[in-house]
């Protein structure tokens, strides 16, 4: 005879693996749309071109790098930033303290 803790674990383990399955599932079958296909095969494509290009553009050239820097110093100028400056990094903040002169209460 089975405890009533027992089954209840029993039932929780079943739970448990239906749920896991149902989240592994998709992820093992291939799309059934031809199109979803071709898309998912694309984005994976990209994946490994951007790989294996070390993290910039995909597919560029020297023309289309010159241009996309010339457009990240145009931003940054408009924000402040001088020709040079790593706009992707946090600003950091220098606060002066202020200097108090005493106050002849008299």
């Amino acid at each position: 005879m089975l405890s009533q803790s027992s089954l209840r674990l029993a039932s929780f383990a079943r739970i448990t693996v239906r749920r896991n399955f149902g989240l592994a599932a998709p992820l093992a079958q291939k799309a059934s749309d031809p199109i979803q296909q071709l898309f998912v095969d694309k984005v994976r494509e990209y994946a490994d071109k951007k790989t294996k290009s070390g993290g910039k553009l995909v597919d560029s050239d020297a023309k289309v790098e010159a241009e996309l820097n010339k457009e990240l110093e145009k931003v940054a100028a408009q924000y402040g930033g001088s020709k040079g400056d790593d706009m992707t990094k946090f600003p950091e903040f220098k606060f002066a303290e202020p200097v108090l002169s005493d106050v002849d209460l008299k």
